[in-house]
């Protein structure tokens, strides 16, 4: 039976019912909630201190009217590169590689924005639709040109953390298929691939943190244009 390179993105299913949505709240289970106690453990001041500096550096091009926005971009940023880990351990599934999800999670934050542009300052908003100084003959093509790449935000969005973890994915499995393979016939070279894999397995871990920073920084610069 030949097995797709493929297989690995499918939704796993018990009984019919689809597991995405327990791997969806597995990382809501993973952290610990604050306690009472005046002094907490390590993990959780270790915890509380990647928070506040995210939170920090994440607010800074917003002004106050942005800020309530804080909670939210946190707490996606945390479940995303939750997700995006979890889903480099062996024989687990990643919910981040389906452009459903993406998407699910990009187009109603984006629509957010968009609604909050047109609600507290609708000039400047529609604004970005035409640059000034634009000559009377392209003002109809900038208008549809700009149109269109506001629409098509959120799926640039979804499509970038898809594709980027999709890819490393299947490098992963095709270089330790290749290792697996060649370490009866050549180990000097399944030795070196499998160097190569630990590297990549590195350099994904890398992917899989900034492509989560990425969804939520672009998301905050989306919101600056409209606050």
């Amino acid at each position: 039976m030949t097995v797709s390179l493929f297989d690995q993105f499918m939704s796993p299913t018990l009984m019919g019912v689809p597991l995405i949505a327990l791997a969806i709240t597995l990382p809501w289970i993973m952290y610990p909630t604050p306690t009472s106690r005046w002094l907490n453990s390590r993990f959780l001041t270790l915890q509380g201190w990647f928070i506040n500096r995210f939170t920090q550096q994440l607010l800074l091009p917003l002004n106050l009217g942005g800020h309530k926005w804080a909670a939210l971009l946190t707490s996606l940023m945390i479940f995303l590169i939750t997700m995006n880990m979890l889903g480099l351990l062996p024989y687990t599934f990643t919910p981040t590689t389906q452009l459903s999800l993406n998407l699910g999670l990009a187009t109603p934050l984006w629509l957010a924005t968009v609604i909050i542009g047109m609600r507290n300052q609708p000039t400047h908003a529609l604004g970005h639709l035409l640059p000034e100084g634009t000559p009377g003959p392209l003002i109809p093509v900038l208008i549809v040109i700009e149109t269109i790449s506001l629409f098509i935000r959120p799926l640039a969005l979804g499509v970038r953390l898809t594709a980027n973890l999709t890819a490393g994915h299947l490098l992963i499995q095709l270089i330790s298929t290749a290792a697996f393979v060649l370490l009866s016939s050549m180990p000097a070279v399944a030795l070196l691939t499998s160097t190569v894999l630990i590297l990549l397995t590195l350099l994904e871990v890398a992917v899989a943190m900034i492509q989560a920073y990425v969804f939520v920084l672009l998301l905050t610069l989306y919101l600056q244009e409209n606050v």
